[in-house]
């Protein structure tokens, strides 16, 4: 497979976004979150994807396929060359790095994302206003009364 043919394939999955980042990696992501990095300025390109313990561990022992660097610890791997695998078992590794990203997605967000109720970002954090600690009302209270007292002084 060639990068167009990688990036055709990663765009079929429902809710795929693609973007460029670090430079020139090409980024597959479901809801912000990794499952593909495609490195377009490596001679030859370089793949990298999730996969599970038992995979990663036997993918390593391959040739040409080595721990990602920095994502090694999440079990991901990255081929030193596009056809360090055969199309077919590489578009199932591709497959099954989705599905791992997808199924870590909170219940709630998934449901979400499958219903269309979201616009394709995550929505905002909401914070909340802190509570009044019971020194700061005091303070308050006090503040009042010296004003209504001194507004009497006054008249």
């Amino acid at each position: 497979m060639d990068i167009e043919a990688i990036r055709k394939y990663c765009l079929q999955f429902p809710h795929t976004t693609e973007i460029v980042q670090w430079g020139a990696d090409l980024c597959f992501k479901v809801d912000g979150k990794l499952f593909v990095v495609a490195a377009m300025e490596m001679v030859p390109q370089r793949i990298s994807f999730k996969c599970t313990p038992e995979n990663f561990a036997e993918l390593c022992e391959r040739p040409e396929i080595i721990p990602a660097p920095y994502m090694a610890r999440a079990q991901w791997v990255s081929l030193e060359r596009l056809n360090a695998l055969p199309d077919a078992e590489l578009r199932e590794m591709i497959s099954e790095s989705y599905r791992l990203v997808w199924e870590r997605l909170p219940m709630k967000r998934r449901v979400e994302l499958e219903s269309g109720a979201a616009a394709g970002a995550k929505r905002p954090a909401v914070r909340k206003p802190k509570p009044a600690s019971r020194k700061s009302a005091v303070k308050t209270k006090l503040a009042a009364k010296t004003k209504s007292t001194k507004a009497g002084r006054r008249r």
